[in-house]
């Protein structure tokens, strides 16, 4: 199944939706929260057009999302150069996944600061042996390639960073791709977990540094930090990198840590 055909039924109505070919994409009993916030953003794209690129938002993982599900867009506020948006996914009756969008034409920077490079760059992606083979839940091996992005001797802490790239030839745009790829590393909270146990994301924030980025070979560097763990939640940082080394993601999440 490619990407096209699962998002084939979002249409520009609100409403009901069944997406047939969702256990692709399942993560136990949920979607993929990349792949729940690309159905939300390609409703409220498909139903508002003409509007500017995404700059930033915010995505609240309320609870699991299956293949039978409902989809509401609003515009929040229009103004002359910023536009905001809010989806819902509700899910067996309840409301599953909640995204404020917010959309910014570009306008003549009064203010530059480029991203700190990434220190220790890792080799390049063709160079990288695979990663995660026979470990990975059957979303992430069915539908991207995984390689790793850190060399043995780093220290690595309490990082995960990968490289990474859909499988499938897709027509997203640059956009909906950094939507789907953008949380698929296992948190960083994962490397100092004391004893085995399931993990689920609360909430992602981000904000696109680059909207219309492109990548040699549509391959990623993904990057998850945790920065701060206690008490069953881990705070982590996500960001992304094009094979340039250039930031195009940088967001935060919120992850409970059971066990």
């Amino acid at each position: 199944m490619t990407i096209a055909q699962f998002l084939e039924p979002i249409t520009a109505q609100d409403g009901a939706v069944t997406l047939p070919q969702a256990s692709d994409w399942m993560q136990g009993r949920t979607l993929y929260g990349g792949a729940s916030a690309l159905i939300a953003y390609t409703h409220a794209m498909t139903k508002f057009s003409d509007l500017p690129f995404l700059r930033a938002a915010q995505i609240g993982f309320v609870a699991p999302v299956g293949q039978d599900m409902e989809l509401t867009s609003t515009i929040v506020r229009q103004g002359r150069n910023v536009t905001q948006l809010r989806s819902e996914i509700h899910s067996d009756g309840k409301l599953a996944l909640t995204a404020f969008w917010l959309l910014g034409a570009a306008r003549e920077a009064n203010a530059k600061t480029p991203a700190a490079p990434l220190e220790n760059w890792p080799a390049a992606p063709e160079d990288s042996a695979k990663a995660m083979t026979g470990e990975a839940p059957s979303f992430l091996s069915n539908n991207f390639d995984i390689r790793h992005g850190q060399a043995k001797g780093d220290d690595r802490g309490a990082t995960i960073r990968r490289w990474a790239r859909l499988t499938d030839e897709h027509d997203l745009d640059s956009v909906g791709r950094l939507i789907l790829m953008g949380d698929v590393m296992p948190p960083g909270a994962m490397r100092i977990m004391q004893r085995r146990g399931p993990i689920s994301s609360i909430n992602w924030s981000f904000n696109v540094l680059d909207p219309e980025n492109v990548s040699k070979d549509g391959w990623y560097l993904a990057e998850n930090a945790s920065q701060y763990a206690d008490a069953g939640y881990s705070s982590e940082r996500l960001r992304m990198w094009d094979t340039n080394g250039k930031q195009v993601l940088d967001g935060l999440q919120c992850v409970a840590v059971f066990g």
